[in-house]
């Protein structure tokens, strides 16, 4: 059995893993990235949305991107009811992940393929597992858990997503253009939404929600009804060419860091409990995470680690203590349905509102 040796161990080649990949090795230190799957951006689970002030700043080219949003409509029980600036770009998220994760290798980055990571030996150890059975030990300094909402990295040290939402979509062609990304608000949809997301002549459109072990519909039954209510407005076909589903966290405010690893992205709960956005938060909180474990190496000093947590707590506690209360409130609510709508989603003045007292 092989042993490897790195300065940074990043586990998972999603957009927080490639931005923790390529913020640490900009700084020098030597960094590997495992991914499970047999190519980077392979079977994404993703609306592909990201706002306009991501794009750029990990000074990649444009090419993944496919079309502009100007903004963005609600509708409740099949109403408009809406509409709200939100300048931003559908993507191809398959071609952003392999961009990102381009640009870290182009910095220096080694990055292997087919591997998961297994089992953590000791501090700094970990066994790594090639799909042909081949495997290896891979010592580093610092450990990035990047690997998604149901991390092996962060059941390694006791931080699990508990509370997940189901997302669940479909790609459809699109019977004419759209400069709008739409979320609908059904009451069938329990404390979440549908969506349609434009991608020239397609569109993504899915559906997040909540699951209840009493639910009288499936979701892949609401997910046909629904994209058969926009196919009967003429807004899509209803030749399916491609689905996708997986999980979503919905998370209260958490430590990412557990001594020499860090978590980041869907690992870490860093996704929007109410939205389930949670791309640029990968991104932005990836690069923070790897920027510290480059500083840490440099400085021989792991204490620094924890600048992390302040880091981006600082940026992103506020809006997702925000979030967590008000999906709380909404799962608790939903029969108060359309009201907990209109105080429970980002486009109403009433989400900013103050909290309810539980």
């Amino acid at each position: 059995m092989s042993t490897l040796s790195y300065d940074v161990l990043v586990v998972g080649a999603g957009p927080a893993g490639g931005a923790a990949a390529l913020a640490a090795a900009r700084r020098g230190v030597s960094v590997l990235v495992v991914e499970r799957r047999k190519m980077v951006g392979a079977s994404v689970q993703c609306a592909e949305y990201v706002p306009a002030m991501l794009v750029g700043e990990l000074g990649l080219d444009n090419r993944f991107i496919v079309q502009s949003i100007r903004g963005l409509r609600t509708y409740i029980s099949g109403s408009p009811v809406k509409e709200t600036p939100a300048p931003g770009f559908t993507i191809r998220r398959d071609a952003f992940d392999r961009a990102v994760v381009r640009a870290a290798t182009d910095a220096g980055t080694h990055l292997m393929l087919s591997t998961r990571a297994i089992l953590r030996i000791d501090r700094t150890k970990v066994l790594l597992r090639r799909d042909d059975g081949q495997e290896s030990v891979v010592r580093a300094q610092v450990i990035i858990g990047a690997d998604g909402p149901q991390s092996t990295v962060g059941r390694w040290v006791g931080s699990v997503n508990r509370n997940l939402l189901l997302g669940l979509q479909v790609t459809l062609p699109l019977t004419g253009p759209l400069e709008h990304a739409e979320v609908y608000f059904d009451r069938h949809i329990y404390a979440g939404y549908g969506w349609l997301f434009p991608k020239q002549d397609t569109a993504n459109v899915g559906l997040g929600l909540k699951l209840l072990p009493d639910a009288r519909h499936s979701p892949s039954r609401l997910l046909r009804r629904f994209a058969a209510q926009l196919a009967a407005q003429g807004k899509v076909g209803n030749q399916p060419i491609r689905s996708t589903a997986g999980w979503i966290p919905a998370e209260p405010l958490r430590n990412s860091v557990h001594g020499n690893v860090l978590l980041a992205g869907d690992a870490a709960g860093h996704t929007h409990p109410i939205t389930g956005a949670g791309i640029f938060a990968a991104i932005t909180c990836g690069e923070m995470a790897g920027k510290w474990a480059g500083r840490s190496i440099l400085e021989g000093d792991a204490d620094v680690l924890r600048r992390y947590d302040e880091e981006w707590m600082d940026l992103f506690a506020g809006t997702l203590v925000r979030a967590h209360q008000r999906r709380l409130e909404m799962e608790a609510g939903w029969d108060d349905f359309p009201h907990i709508v209109t105080r429970c989603w980002i486009a109403f003045r009433e989400y900013y509102g103050t909290f309810r007292q539980s």
